[in-house]
């Protein structure tokens, strides 16, 4: 088993004088060293003063076909290893090293037992004997395509957790990033140091158990087969920021083990935030414009105008709303007193019905929000103060969990009829604008089947 025929000496090891520190048993250098050069990944040979292989390793046998036995003792590789026109120069060019500070870095084509070919990337460096004269050459080699696989591999490395138009985050198995590159830095608002070794939930302040989840589950079960798209909430110094990252996860394995052991993870992310924001009011347009439709065609059937009106109120506050009020002016004379004429339920989901009896007055404080439309004759938003729990709805007379109003005016032929509210409970977000505009088209509508209703209607309505 041995690639040396060097003789080696036996050292004792350990003090002479402690016995019971003494082991067992000695291994002889030359075995020793054997056992190292055998084990080692590269290929190695060396080289005595004289060009005379002196060691050969089980890389350098598997790459070249040529055991041990075989090469060690040959001069130089000429005649077996190597063309014999390319002898010289390779000989040449590895003995120079004997007397050249540091190491050399060469390529020769070399021979196969086989026959065939094979191009080798060397590490040359000399070594010098006790006396400090050159005694021989070592030569460590690989096969060309596998180091350019290996610097390939390497610079892929170094370019994604540099330059990479993605965010790329090395984690441990204990979820802790070690290696963050610029725009995952940026991304998580933190550096590239000072993010290492924190928790994740230090960052994320919503959506960390997402993101831990589908971690833990690539340490045990492998990578998901396509991406995920993960939303979070980051806590910033501008304040609290929601994000969406399409995610791909790799598992990380050591590739020194004989069995897979996980070292972490690597998770590859892009901010697609403005995409999906963008195709979520897409979505949302479609919709509301689709119910729009609808809502047109079921009124066009309806007989009675009022019951077109609360048919378009329907279809308006599905994904929209969760309760309605209609407030009308009880006369065009009477200035700004308002009826309740129709409303959702208060107390569960339902459809938007005429008040039973009748109209009734509503007594709205001054400053209410639909007498600001009114005033305005516009629209007009509202939300409940923080831990006013359900008295400012019940202050304003709407359902008791109303937490987001938008009070949207009526008006017809230049004319105000009343106003039309749609209230948000806390599950929902505030109105936006776009909310608004949505809520406009829907009182277009409705103003007109409720004019249309005063036309056709008895005196007094």
């Amino acid at each position: 088993m041995s690639a040396s025929r060097s003789t080696g000496t036996t050292d004792a090891i350990g003090p002479d004088e402690d016995p019971e520190r003494m082991p067992t048993a000695v291994i002889p250098g030359s075995r020793l060293l054997a056992a190292l050069l055998d084990g080692m990944d590269a290929a190695l040979c060396a080289f005595d003063a004289h060009g005379t292989i002196t060691h050969w390793n089980r890389e350098a046998e598997r790459i070249l076909g040529w055991t041990a036995a075989e090469a060690v003792g040959r001069r130089g590789f000429a005649g077996w290893a190597v063309r014999s026109a390319d002898a010289g120069d390779v000989q040449g060019r590895l003995l120079a090293v004997m007397d050249a500070p540091g190491r050399q870095v060469h390529e020769f084509a070399l021979l196969r037992k086989d026959g065939g070919r094979v191009l080798v990337r060397t590490q040359s460096s000399g070594v010098r004997g006790e006396d400090g004269k050159p005694a021989g050459v070592y030569c460590a080699f690989s096969e060309v395509h596998a180091q350019i696989d290996l610097e390939r591999s390497i610079a892929l490395s170094e370019a994604l957790f540099e330059d990479a138009s993605w965010g790329v985050v090395a984690v441990d198995v204990d979820l802790r990033p070690t290696v963050v590159n610029a725009y995952a830095a940026r991304a998580l608002g933190g550096g590239r140091t000072t993010l290492l070794g924190r928790p994740l939930g230090e960052l994320i302040v919503q959506g960390v158990e997402d993101l831990e989840g589908a971690l833990q589950h690539v340490l045990a079960e492998g990578p998901p087969p396509a991406p995920a798209e993960l939303w979070v909430t980051l806590r910033t110094s501008e304040g609290d920021r929601r994000r969406c990252w399409r995610s791909g996860f790799l598992r990380l394995a050591s590739p020194l083990a004989e069995e897979p052991v996980p070292l972490g993870v690597g998770w590859l992310f892009r901010d697609v935030t403005a995409a999906k924001l963008a195709e979520q009011d897409a979505d949302r347009v479609r919709f509301r414009a689709n119910q729009l439709h609808r809502a047109a065609r079921q009124a066009a059937e309806c007989e009675d105008p009022m019951e077109a009106a609360t048919t378009s109120l329907d279809y308006a506050l599905a994904g929209f709303a969760d309760h309605v009020v209609v407030d009308l002016m009880a006369g065009l004379a009477a200035g700004e007193r308002l009826v309740r004429a129709a409303a959702t339920p208060s107390d569960a989901p339902g459809p938007c019905l005429p008040v039973s009896g009748g109209p009734l007055p509503v007594r709205y404080a001054p400053g209410h929000p639909a007498l600001q439309a009114v005033e305005r004759a516009g629209s007009v938003r509202a939300a409940a103060p923080a831990g006013s729990g359900a008295a400012w709805a019940v202050e304003h007379q709407w359902p008791g969990d109303s937490v987001h109003a938008l009070c949207v005016v009526l008006r017809s032929r230049g004319r105000t009829l009343g106003v039309v509210t749609f209230l948000r409970a806390a599950n929902r977000s505030a109105f936006e604008r776009p909310d608004v505009v949505y809520a406009e088209s829907v009182a277009v509508r409705v103003a007109a089947a409720v004019d249309l209703a005063r036309l056709t209607a008895e005196p007094g309505l």
